[in-house]
Formats: C-alpha cells, sequence, structure tokens
C-alpha cells in the first residue's frame, strides 16, 4: 500500500485555551498529583475494573434505583453525570473496563448482574447478541437516532440499531513524543525499526484482537485473520518485540508519558486526542498501512435491572447539545450529526478526532472469529502477557 503522509499540525489541530480539556500541566505538585489518579478522567463516582465476579464499585446494587453504567474510561465525566442526575432524578454510578473481552468476562461471570447500561464495540454487539447477552431495544422508547450519521443509521454489526445505539467512532494508532524520537513514524514497522531507542518505553493496548491484529497488520496481513500461519507469525513477531514493552496497557498512561517515561503508546484516538491538543510535542497517527476502525455503542444487558433508567440514559446522551458538550470536553468523534452540526470547524477539522476518508478507507472493523480460532488468539496472547 501507498504510505500516508504523517498529519502535520497545523492550526486547526489546536483548540483555544477555554475550550480544549487539559491533559499536561506543568507543575511538579500536579505531576505528583497524576500518579495517584487518570489525569483524563477528573470523576468522583467513576471506579477502574473490578474483578470479573465483583459487584459494581460503590454502596448499593442494582436494584437500589441508582444506574449502573459500564464503560471505557473517558466516555463520561462529572459534568455528564451531574446533568443526567439534575435532568432524570437517577443518580449514576460508573465503572469502566480495559477490554470488550473483559467486560464480557464480566457479565457471563454474572458480576454484572447490576449494570443497566453498557459500552460494547461493534464486533462485541455481534457476539453478545449471538450469546443472548442483550436486550432488543424498544424503538418506540428511543429518543433522538434519528439524528444518527447516515452511516449508523442501519451498522452491518446491528442492522436496525436493534440491539445497540452508536454512540462514537475512532482509530487505533501510536501516540508519540516526536522531540524525543529519531526519526517520526510512519507504519507499524517502526516498533521494530527503533526496538532499542523505544525498548521499556513502550505500551501497546491490553487488548488481544487490537495488539495482534496491529502485528498481523504490520505483516502485510488482515486485521482479522484466521490464518494459522499467519497468527503463529505474528505471534512469533510480537514475542521478538516483547523484551521491549514495558507493558500492555489501554488506559493510565498519561503519566508516564508526561513525564518521559514513555515515549510511545498504542493507543486509541479518543484516548490520544487530549495530548496532541494539549502539547505539540505529542502527535497521534493512523499508521499508513491500516489499522483498526471502531464504533462503540450503548446497550442493555439481558440482566438490568433498571431498564427505565437505562433508555432514560441512551435518550438524553442522544440529545444534540449534551453530545456536543460532552464531544468538547471528552474528545470523541460523536455518531450524532446533529451533534457533529453544532462542532466548532477547528474541532470539524481535527484529522485525528475525524480522519479523512483515505485513512478510514485502510482500516479494518475487528469482526467476530470462529470460537476455534479465537481460542488460539486467546493462547497466544497468554504466552504473549505471562512471559
Amino acid at each position: 500500500m501507498p504510505r500516508r503522509p504523517r498529519l502535520s499540525f497545523h492550526g486547526s489541530r489546536r483548540l483555544s485555551s477555554t475550550t480544549r480539556r487539559r491533559f499536561l500541566y506543568g507543575s511538579a505538585a500536579t505531576v505528583a498529583s497524576l500518579a495517584l489518579a487518570n489525569c483524563r478522567q477528573n470523576i468522583t463516582n467513576v471506579q477502574s475494573e473490578a474483578p470479573p465476579s465483583a459487584t459494581p464499585t460503590g454502596t448499593g446494587n442494582g436494584n437500589d434505583g441508582k444506574l449502573y453504567v459500564y464503560t471505557w474510561a473517558n466516555y463520561t465525566d462529572q459534568a455528564l453525570m451531574d446533568q443526567f442526575t439534575e435532568a432524570t432524578g437517577i443518580e449514576v454510578v460508573v465503572n469502566t473496563y480495559e477490554s470488550n473481552e473483559a467486560m464480557l468476562a464480566k457479565l457471563q461471570a454474572g458480576g454484572g448482574s447490576n449494570y443497566s447500561i453498557v459500552y460494547p464495540s461493534d464486533y462485541m454487539v455481534i457476539k453478545m447478541r449471538n450469546l443472548e447477552l442483550l436486550t432488543a431495544l424498544d424503538q418506540d422508547r428511543l429518543a433522538g437516532t434519528n439524528a444518527l450519521l447516515a452511516k449508523w443509521q442501519d451498522p452491518v454489526y446491528d442492522r436496525g440499531n436493534r440491539y445497540s445505539v452508536p454512540f462514537c467512532w475512532g482509530t487505533t494508532g501510536l501516540l508519540f513524543n516526536r522531540e524525543a524520537l529519531p526519526t517520526v513514524p510512519q507504519d507499524w514497522e517502526y516498533l521494530w525499526q527503533q526496538q532499542d531507542v523505544l525498548s521499556r518505553r513502550l505500551t501497546l493496548l491490553e487488548d488481544v484482537r487490537e495488539t495482534l491484529g496491529a502485528v498481523l497488520k504490520s505483516l502485510g496481513y488482515s486485521y482479522n485473520s484466521t490464518d494459522s500461519a499467519e497468527l503463529e507469525a505474528a505471534f512469533n513477531r510480537l514475542m521478538e518485540l516483547k523484551p521491549h514493552i514495558a507493558s500492555f496497557k489501554t488506559s493510565g498512561f498519561e503519566t508516564e508519558l508526561l513525564g518521559g517515561d514513555l515515549l510511545m503508546v498504542m493507543s486509541y484516538s479518543s484516548d490520544a486526542i487530549a495530548a496532541t491538543l494539549e502539547d505539540e510535542r505529542f502527535e497521534y497517527i493512523v499508521p499508513a498501512s491500516g489499522s483498526s476502525v471502531w464504533t462503540d455503542t450503548m446497550a442493555i444487558p439481558t440482566t438490568a435491572p433498571n431498564v427505565d433508567a437505562a433508555y432514560e440514559w441512551i435518550n438524553f446522551i442522544l440529545q444534540p447539545q449534551v453530545c456536543k458538550d460532552a464531544v468538547e470536553r471528552l474528545f470523541f468523534a460523536t455518531a450524532n450529526q446533529s451533534a457533529y452540526d453544532q462542532l466548532s470547524p477547528e474541532l470539524k477539522n481535527n484529522q485525528d478526532l475525524f480522519p479523512p476518508a483515505e485513512v478510514v478507507d485502510k482500516c479494518e472493523g475487528i469482526a467476530p472469529l470462529p470460537n476455534e480460532v479465537l481460542e488460539t488468539y486467546d493462547r497466544y496472547w497468554t504466552e504473549i502477557t505471562s512471559a
């Protein structure tokens, strides 16, 4: 494939200081505080992932009238939660997870029975639907789905949005400090070419499909390969890089990146945007050979104890003004056309947030795979992460 030119830093990528979300701070006191809390969350009622057998962190349970939400980090903040409570009278408790597989494991183990809203990605919607873990949505109880972008009115992973409502979309790529690197990366191959420079200062996603998919892509294969020889080649190549990887981490890398302990992280675009907007040293690229493009959704588990509140939450998030305000604070690419239309030109023109078609065309959505193939992925992942 032809190489994609590096996304340059131009005026439209910067937000004014009054609208951008703070990521980096100058004082030593703030750096110390970042070691204690993820600086991008700044949320009082959001807790990180609990063990699969655990109930949601915090007091009470799913039958106490509160709405328990299980989602990715950085999709909610205290302002959003307070606004929802003010509008509905329903208190929200949010827990976060690191991967779709972690979320699925918790629900299957029974530890997720208190959650009334979950945020599965596109391929996971298919899997959870087939496992009968998702409630078929009552379209008459939804308000605002007609405001979705055309692409998400009838998505291939959930025709007619029967089981899920699109929330946001994005890409997976590399976030790095370009001033600390000898050359600017263009593709996945950079990880191996510069492994000595990056050694122990590189993190990859704690997600088997994303990380192994990226290695497959670096070899010229599909992110969704089912070929045993290709999977073995990807496993061997990742094992070659393993001694140079500091950790497998999906979120919480900000402090180390800020302090210089990390030079590069594999990241979802929604998590990388704040860094690129705040400090010109940081840049995010979608590798030239392609990566993954994903959609995260809102869905109601079949075990949801507070279905009424779940519909309230979905309808609240679908309100264009609510969604637009959340995008400006949290920097995710909304699937809501009405909210997108209200965004400033500088946000609309941010190519990290809303990449051009020629970038997206080289990316693949993560597809469901046969169980026997997933077992191979999982076996390799266990070897990689435990080695």
